[in-house]
């Protein structure tokens, strides 16, 4: 995924783009529901972006569209670091699938250095 360009400025600015579809296939067959969840370590480049503070970062989720028997809801994230709920699913039953496409927000701090950043986008189930 690719955040886009920014010209270096002396004030914050910010990126979004959608991360691409992200589905959860739960197989088990029964009752039980299931999180998920998603977290980011900080850009790294010729300096360091944090993505802990609130609002330097963000993950936001649209609702999933489901298929089989289950509740999907959906929780942004202030931030990409601690991990947190993007997807909660609840009213499970048999088989179910859910897929949603986030938008991940970074703030980029005012005078960053010029360069290219990367991070690492995580997401878990349980």
């Amino acid at each position: 995924m690719n955040l886009g360009t920014v010209a270096v400025s002396g004030s914050p600015q910010s990126v979004n783009s959608q991360l691409g579809n992200v589905t959860v296939t739960d197989g088990r067959g029964g009752t039980a529901g299931w999180t998920a969840t998603a977290n980011a370590v900080d850009f790294t480049g010729p300096q360091n972006i944090s993505v802990s503070a609130p609002g330097s970062s963000a993950y936001i989720t649209p609702a999933a569209s489901v298929s089989g028997t289950a509740t999907v809801t959906s929780s942004d994230l202030n931030a990409l670091y601690p991990p947190g709920a993007v997807q909660v699913a609840t009213g499970v039953s048999g088989i179910n699938s859910a897929t949603w496409n986030p938008t991940i927000h970074l703030t980029i701090p005012a005078n960053s250095l010029a360069g290219t950043y990367s991070s690492t986008i995580t997401h878990s189930v349980a």
